[in-house]
């Protein structure tokens, strides 16, 4: 890929302010990276950010950054890619942040949360606010720098083997949910279980699990859900979106030429717009296929949306009294949430409800 070429990629991102500057290789240093990820290869749309991410570096160093991605468990296990990272063991991941809210429960808020931002409010929101900003300080504690590189848009609301009509239903079920969702959901009654892409067929075959939640029908259906649990809920109010972030460790990524770090970060930009396109080019045809092979769509109530985020709420509020760096990121994304919402409020909830609500 020439020069010409690569500022047509990266401006059809959005991102072309990245390259005002020159990103070209002057410094002729020979690097060999191992990327690690969250994701099985069978999930194509989410290993493929990483492998685009790899494949820009590449070309745009003349092969001299070269990195070799790996899927979840062929070097680290795929929740355990932000350990590895900040360990030094492996420079360089891509992952869900929300996976690590055990570290820290701010790590949701960098992925996604319940009632939280749609894909283009929490890109906006990541890069533009003082909560990105602190974000990234939060990042720095553990040794490692982020970008985000990848989205999977408004997602659904997860598989069940009988519909769930009410709060009530909840009780008791074994539901496979990450992140600030899963208290939530733990607040409903539900009993949560935390499992990567790959270990949750067989969970829910075997009858591990009651239910799962992924992201939407492209992912699902490859992932075979529909085989053994029919009842396809929506919307999935526990991820408005979801933001995926490759992550370098600290120390590794200040050891780069300035513009290796520069094509990195460009690149992490691309895959970001991509995946969203992606998702939205493959997920129509995949439900439509879906619906072909039996699955029942279910919407959930008015009574599990409102508790749901009542709870939700809640739960912020207390999570921000016992951390300040929670609560000062918490704060920002509220008040954001607030500001977004008058203006989608307006004219793209109108639009929306015209083209897509009758």
């Amino acid at each position: 890929m020439d020069r010409r070429t690569f500022l047509k990629v990266v401006g059809t991102a959005g991102v072309s302010s990245l390259v005002a500057k020159p990103v070209f290789v002057h410094a002729r240093k020979r690097i060999r990276w191992r990327l690690v990820t969250s994701w099985p290869k069978s999930l194509d749309v989410l290993f493929g950010a990483p492998q685009k991410i790899a494949e820009l570096v590449h070309q745009m160093t003349d092969g001299l950054f070269d990195i070799r991605v790996y899927a979840a468990g062929e070097i680290v296990p795929g929740l355990k890619v932000l350990d590895a990272v900040q360990e030094g063991s492996v420079p360089i991941g891509h992952t869900a942040l929300y996976y690590y809210t055990g570290k820290h429960q701010a790590f949701a808020f960098a992925c996604g949360v319940p009632f939280g931002l749609t894909y283009r409010a929490q890109n906006v929101w990541l890069d533009k606010s003082k909560g990105g900003r602190l974000l990234e300080k939060l990042l720095a504690d553990f040794n490692v720098v982020g970008f985000p590189a990848g989205n999977t848009g408004a997602q659904m609301g997860g598989w069940f083997k009988k519909p769930i009509r009410s709060v009530d239903d909840l009780k008791g079920l074994r539901f496979r949910i990450p992140g600030l969702g899963g208290k939530v959901m733990a607040r409903l009654g539900v009993s949560v279980q935390l499992l990567a892409g790959g270990d949750i067929y067989p969970a829910l075959e075997r009858g591990a699990i009651d239910g799962t939640e992924w992201i939407g029908p492209y992912d699902d259906e490859k992932l075979g859900f529909y085989k053994v649990a029919k009842y396809y809920h929506y919307p999935g109010w526990w991820e408005p979106s979801a933001t995926l972030h490759l992550i370098v460790n600290r120390k590794a990524y200040e050891s780069l030429p300035k513009e290796y770090q520069e094509i990195l970060k460009t690149a992490a930009k691309v895959a970001n717009q991509q995946m969203m396109e992606e998702y939205d080019a493959k997920n129509p045809p995949a439900l439509k296929r879906l619906l072909q092979k039996g699955v029942k769509l279910v919407k959930f109530s008015d009574e599990i949306m409102t508790r749901a985020q009542k709870e939700a709420f809640s739960l912020y509020e207390e999570l921000a009294a016992k951390d300040a760096l929670y609560r000062d990121i918490f704060e920002d994304w509220k008040n954001f949430r607030g500001e977004i919402a008058k203006w989608f409020g307006t004219a793209e909830l109108a639009i929306n409800q015209f083209l897509y609500g009758r």
